[in-house]
């Protein structure tokens, strides 16, 4: 046993659960935590300007490698609150952050302190466990109960709030000794998977829903195998998206109201048997349950038990993490095809990917006006970035197009926020991507709001040597909002464009599109190109990618697009309205029911 300070027996304890990054701000109730890191020097720091951007950095470092568990830290009162966001984000798609506040000390925490908030009963709804530990003795088996349940069962984020003078007590605490909890994981039995397999058989045209769940369980090659094993198209969800390449001829395509292929819907509205894996049936993925159920047969595997059931009741549940239940599924589905069990649904399989190969192109994208439209970006970023890259991007039309048309081949290589969709996550989460990950090749996209939200964060990757390649397609407008306004007859409050009078002459073809992104980005330490033609784009990246090597910094592509584009959607799977030219000269009519369902 070794006499330390409650603070340093917090940051052994994260050291020995692996922690290696932290982010965050420090401040005065936080100072003594601080004050053991710089003593120790093993967790490296990276200071945001913002503790928003510092949990989603968090969330972004997590979100990139099987097993990282980002850390944010923050002071006293709202450095709690402005974590809130983030916290919302990582447990709504099942996330594990730590974030760690300070507080008040505790004599004072009742009266009124300067920033003292109950931040623990703020943050108990998004959180798996909120605390304020008010015995210093507790403090190193909070933290190792905080680790247990990240890790165990769905993973989710913990805050863990200190009294100043509980971090300051001192205590007995042996970190030699010290051994992390057992995971918890509940897994399927044998005969569970084999019930799923035998419904299964009696389809005649089933398809394998991809969920996130199965990427944070790091069985993406599972289900490639299991899928293959059997011969099963698969669709994955927006969060799911990597766990099967895009080009693999099992891909079906996404299916949703927004983010989804016209042949990920078609293959969805044909078939007769869904096995859900490790996914939540998200309302953008389904529409209602009355159109995405009808004439089909569903069996939903989840870590979650309370999941099963939640949006609509599976013909069949199995409780159960995803890399578990796929382990058994190939075994199983082994055994089956060497005695000749299975079905044969290779013809079923040719169906899908012939409405792949015919519906896939259908969407036009070779548009040349000036300025350019979005679709055509997204055509020169597939040209542009081979299969290694790895996308990070939020919310709005420039995500949804993105989703559309861009292509995904690996796990973990689509970096998104699915449930939350909080404006300004793209550039911290980039930064906390970078961090978890030196060697990838990271794009991220924003359009013009998302990307103003935290512009700020993006001094901390100039600082802290963070390169990355960020894409603002720019058209000066709230798009997603201005198109669901659409439905109330309006276009209101969501132009952000303005006359600048700082715009220089040279700057005259950007006028009236408001915030000079290219001189707001260089003033915080950063690179950035402003690109007006299709023809600039490759150009532009192959400069972007020569900055980031000198400078080390990120490096911003600033594309100037038409001020109103409607990306396709609609309000059911079966009722997605095409509202641009196809690729055969002709539009769909959009209706007036041809409004985003927003979250």
């Amino acid at each position: 046993m070794a006499k330390m300070k409650a603070a340093m027996a917090a940051v052994l304890v994260m050291e020995k659960e692996g922690v290696t990054q932290a982010f965050g701000v420090p401040g005065a109730a936080i100072n003594p935590l601080y004050a053991q890191l710089a003593e120790r020097q093993t967790i490296g720091h990276v200071l945001a300007r913002h503790v928003e951007g510092a949990s989603h950095m968090a969330e972004g470092y997590t979100r990139a490698r099987a097993g990282n568990i980002g850390v944010c830290l923050g002071t006293s009162g709202p450095a709690g609150t402005d974590m809130i966001t983030g916290l919302y984000s990582a447990q709504a798609d099942s996330i594990p952050i730590l974030c760690v506040t300070g507080q008040a000390p505790r004599a004072r925490m009742h009266k009124e302190d300067f920033q003292a908030v109950d931040i623990a009963s703020i943050a108990k709804p998004v959180t798996k466990w909120a605390t304020t530990v008010m015995e210093p003795a507790q403090v190193p088996r909070a933290f190792q109960q905080a680790f247990h349940l990240m890790r165990s069962g769905r993973p989710g984020p913990v805050l863990i709030d200190l009294p100043f003078d509980v971090q300051m007590a001192e205590i007995e605490f042996d970190i030699e000794t010290y051994e992390p909890l057992p995971v918890y994981k509940p897994a399927a039995s044998r005969k569970q998977i084999e019930k799923a397999l035998e419904m299964l058989n009696q389809a005649d045209k089933p398809l394998i829903v991809a969920g996130g769940g199965i990427i944070n369980a790091d069985a993406s090659d599972l289900l490639t195998q299991f899928a293959e094993l059997v011969g099963i198209p698969v669709i994955p969800t927006l969060m799911g998206w990597g766990t099967i390449p895009d080009d693999h001829p099992l891909m079906a395509g996404m299916c949703g109201l927004q983010t989804s292929q016209r042949y990920g819907n078609a293959n969805m509205l044909a078939s007769d048997f869904v096995l859900g894996i490790g996914n939540r049936w998200a309302n953008r993925h389904t529409g209602s349950p009355e159109v995405y159920c009808k004439g089909r047969k569903f069996v939903h595997v989840d870590i979650e038990p309370t999941q099963i059931g939640r949006v609509f009741a599976p013909d069949y549940g199995i409780v159960s993490d995803a890399k578990a239940a796929l382990a058994l599924f190939v075994e199983v589905a082994k055994e089956w095809k060497a005695a000749g069990k299975l079905r044969n649904w290779s013809g079923w399989a040719g169906e899908c990917q012939a409405r792949k190969s015919s519906l896939q192109y259908l969407r036009k994208t070779n548009f040349d006006t000036v300025p350019m439209k979005p679709q055509r970006v997204y055509q020169c970023m597939n040209n542009a970035f081979g299969k290694d890259v790895c996308y990070v991007s939020t919310i709005g039309l420039s995500q949804i197009a993105g989703a559309q048309f861009l292509h995904v081949y690996k796990p973990r290589h689509w970096i998104n926020c699915g449930q939350a969709g909080p404006l300004g996550w793209t550039i911290p989460a980039a930064l906390g991507v970078r961090a978890a990950d030196p060697m990838r090749k990271i794009v991220a996209l924003s359009g013009d709001y998302d990307f103003q939200f935290m512009i700020e964060e993006l001094a901390a990757g100039a600082q802290f040597k963070l390169p990355y390649i960020h894409v603002v397609v720019n058209n000066s407008y709230l798009g997603l909002i201005r198109q669901s306004q659409r439905g109330f007859n309006m276009d209101y409050c969501v132009q952000l464009g303005f006359e600048n009078i700082n715009a220089g002459r040279d700057e005259v073809a950007v006028q009236g599109y408001g915030v000079d992104h290219v001189k707001v980005v260089e003033g915080l330490g950063c690179k950035a190109i402003r690109v007006h033609r299709q023809e600039e784009i490759a150009p532009a990246i192959q400069q972007a990618e020569a900055w980031m090597a000198q400078y080390q910094v990120p490096v911003v592509i600033e594309i100037i697009l038409e001020r109103v584009t409607n990306i396709a959607m609609g309000t059911e799977i079966d009722n997605v309205v095409e509202f641009e030219e196809l690729a055969t000269g002709k539009a769909d009519v959009p209706t007036a029911t041809a409004v985003s369902m927003l979250d």
